[in-house]
């Protein structure tokens, strides 16, 4: 009598929800592609796929022409050389340098906003000039931010030799940039290093010197970089470093 009773009202729910389903509207989603009108309208068109490309390509460009890639890749030496595999978690390495990279950008985006952006959304000027006034302040960032001698790499190698630091092609600057900052990054890792380095020699000698060959140096000596570290004020050194280097 149970069994029948609870297949009873499984079927008498089913029935219901049927019924409300078929009350329900179901929306619909159409995309479809109609004659231009005139000239605006392609235009509006163009930009329109335009900035589709650059939201796109918009990750990249954040990592590659901003101080993400130093400030990250710092942070993973950093863990790296303490020996801590998942600690921070990478969630947290990588909010801590959208944020940090947010401060150091923060100067040159305002100038963006106000130069390019603002002007553009009240149609003041068109895309191509709102494009060129952009590319302004992140040019005066990166050549700041960037080693001669990779620049002049990419330069000789395309033939150019622009007079002034406006004339540089972006083209050019970029990959020029993203190597110096992985440079930069790379010298800072080495100088992270070297302390955490000696605190393993000197733990593992000394436990050699005690007898105890059986058990990992990683042992005691995560612990011992952990103290100094923290004894060390670490984080705020390191943050404060990083962001000197953007001065």
């Amino acid at each position: 009598m149970n069994r029948r009773l609870f297949w009873c009202l499984l079927l008498l729910l089913g029935v219901c929800s049927l019924a409300v389903a078929q009350s329900l509207p179901v929306p619909k989603v159409s995309l479809g592609v109609e004659t231009a009108k005139g000239s605006d309208d392609v235009s509006s068109s163009l930009q329109i796929l335009a900035l589709l490309t650059v939201l796109s390509i918009a990750p990249a460009i954040l990592i590659l022409t901003t101080a993400f890639t130093r400030i990250v890749i710092i942070f993973s030496f950093v863990r790296s050389a303490i020996g801590a595999q998942n600690i921070p978690p990478n969630q947290v390495m990588i909010g801590l340098s959208l944020f940090l990279t947010f401060f150091v950008m923060g100067p040159t985006y305002k100038e963006l906003n106000t130069n390019a952006l603002q002007p553009l959304m009240t149609k003041e000027i068109k895309f191509d000039e709102a494009l060129e006034r952009a590319q302004k302040p992140l040019r005066n960032f990166m050549v700041k931010n960037t080693y001669e001698k990779d620049l002049l790499l990419f330069l000789n190698i395309r033939g150019e030799k622009p007079q002034s630091r406006e004339e540089v092609d972006m083209m050019s600057l970029i990959p020029a940039f993203i190597i110096s900052e992985l440079k930069t990054a790379f010298i800072v890792g080495f100088y992270i290093f070297v302390p955490f380095l000696i605190i393993d020699m000197i733990i593992a000698s000394g436990l050699m010197s005690m007898g105890m060959m059986m058990l990992p140096p990683t042992v005691v000596s995560l612990p011992a970089k952990l103290l100094v570290f923290v004894l060390a004020d670490g984080w705020h050194m390191l943050v404060q470093t990083i962001l000197q280097g953007y001065r």
